[in-house]
């Protein structure tokens, strides 16, 4: 046995994404905590993980949405001296648009994808900054930068939340010794799709990644010390050229006067 790197907190982690970062994770020398609503599908992971590399599993159960259980989880953060990553994969989607969807079903999107994100990433950044050391990994969508691409924007908007929030957490703790990752999937082979009422079947294969594939690619990208990893891009120098244009803006977007264009539309009126 390789030796443990401390222990990994994985949110989601009973299939799909969540549970192929543990077994990846198992192998790169983490003992891991499974979180997710399914006990016997969390066993499961875990015991096929525990017979392959021998490391120590702990599985809790837990409903994100749920404002209790959410609150087991940060004391587990905050208070587990061994756990030294955290990996955000969480998440739920919905298979209408914005408009047509039920408000109470995108507020529990928003509880999950977003506020027991941001809650879980705020319980365990404080003690990886106090020791100076600690990885966060948090699983968000390439609709964060193409929100027209999907259906419902509810979804795309949580995801948007997720790479703002990765951003500005690198920028402040970036000299403390905590690594930050944000990962910006496309569309992978999970039962996501099923769960979200989207069959897989209906979508085009070349654009859909195993998630075998996805979550390797998104070690390699943490390895290589990406913030942002976006699997499926082939040229790395794309998404460089977007934060160009982007922070190209920032000396321009709060000024004392309101850009000609529009004073010209108001003097004429």
């Amino acid at each position: 046995m390789n030796e443990v790197k401390g222990t990994a907190l994985i949110t989601g982690a009973s299939a799909g994404i969540g549970a192929i970062y543990a077994d990846r994770l198992a192998r790169q020398g983490y003992d891991l905590i499974l979180v997710a609503r399914s006990a016997a599908k969390l066993d499961q992971v875990a015991d096929a993980i525990r017979t392959a590399t021998g490391r120590n599993v702990d599985t809790v159960p837990a409903d994100l949405s749920n404002p209790g259980e959410l609150r087991l989880i940060e004391a587990r953060l905050i208070n587990d001296r061994r756990i030294t990553m955290l990996v955000n994969n969480a998440g739920i989607g919905a298979p209408v648009p914005t408009w047509q969807a039920d408000v109470d079903q995108m507020e529990t999107m928003i509880d999950i994808n977003a506020t027991a994100l941001a809650r879980l990433t705020y319980a365990v950044a404080q003690r990886f900054a106090a020791v100076g050391n600690g990885t966060i990994i948090n699983i968000a969508s390439t609709v964060a930068i193409a929100p027209e691409f999907l259906l419902n924007g509810v979804y795309g908007a949580t995801k948007a939340f997720v790479v703002a929030l990765t951003a500005s957490l690198h920028a402040e703790l970036a000299d403390k010794g905590v690594r930050v990752q944000v990962v910006l999937p496309g569309a992978t082979a999970t039962e996501f799709w099923d769960l979200s009422g989207v069959p897989l079947s209906g979508v085009p294969a070349e654009i859909v990644m195993s998630a075998d594939a996805m979550v390797d690619a998104a070690l390699a990208g943490l390895a290589l010390g990406e913030t942002v990893t976006i699997p499926a891009l082939p040229d790395a120098g794309a998404w460089d050229a977007f934060e160009a244009a982007r922070v190209a803006m920032l000396p321009n977007l709060s000024l004392t006067n309101p850009a000609d264009r529009y004073r010209s539309v108001a003097a004429a009126a």
